[in-house]
């Protein structure tokens, strides 16, 4: 396999890697939307576990949004690039600037996909968290550390594709990781699928609302 055709078949595989976790009551899945909400929806399925988001934002460098200078996650988690931020000489109001509008898109994508729902506990479960690969790591390390502080039993990472060397990292920082797809040569998430269209807030909330069955 060279590459993926979409984010569903990538979930698919994934889940064929998680069985030993089938219709086990002490499982969640946790999605990073939007992207790795397709994916992480197969394995649930597959699964027959809850889905729900974990919400992680990247802080985008100033008039360069695309590379990560770090990322914040829900439970007002942070984590930088302490080289891009040293090498591009980024003054600290600028990144307290891009924290500020951040933190306001965090909250409103808490409130638009969970609603009322509060954030399910997840102390003594095991966790499996999902995107639809990862670039930088920023947005990964920020999410893992932010759950380490909610007391989980252990955490399984799984996404699809990352470069080898940032395997090797991630490896070390949870219980379990999971990323059939390792190229020395990376580029971009994009490059390992067919199909790597824009995941949208509706389907986001469709395949959420559809998740609901499957822990029923």
């Amino acid at each position: 396999m060279d590459k993926y055709r979409n984010r569903q078949a990538a979930g698919k595989i994934l889940a064929t890697e998680l069985k030993a976790y089938v219709k086990r009551n002490d499982v969640i899945v946790l999605a990073l939307p939007r992207g790795g909400v397709p994916v992480a929806f197969e394995i649930a399925k597959a699964l027959h576990a809850p889905l729900d988001v974990f919400i992680v934002r990247k802080l985008g460098v100033p008039g360069h949004s695309e590379l990560a200078m770090g990322a914040i996650a829900m439970v007002d988690t942070y984590v930088f690039n302490e080289d891009i931020i040293a090498d591009l000489r980024i003054p600290k109001t600028a990144i307290e600037a891009v924290i500020g509008e951040e933190k306001e898109e965090l909250a409103r994508r808490e409130s638009k996909y969970r609603g009322h729902h509060t954030f399910p506990s997840l102390k003594g479960k095991t966790v499996i968290l999902v995107d639809d690969g990862i670039a930088t790591g920023a947005t990964m390390r920020a999410g893992i550390n932010a759950l380490k502080r909610l007391m989980p039993a252990s955490i399984i990472v799984a996404v699809p594709v990352a470069e080898k060397s940032m395997c090797d990292v991630m490896q070390a920082l949870v219980d379990r990781f999971i990323c059939p797809l390792r190229p020395v040569h990376f580029y971009a998430v994009g490059a390992w699928y067919d199909d790597f269209s824009q995941t949208e807030d509706e389907e986001v909330y469709s395949l959420l609302d559809e998740a609901k069955k499957f822990s029923e």
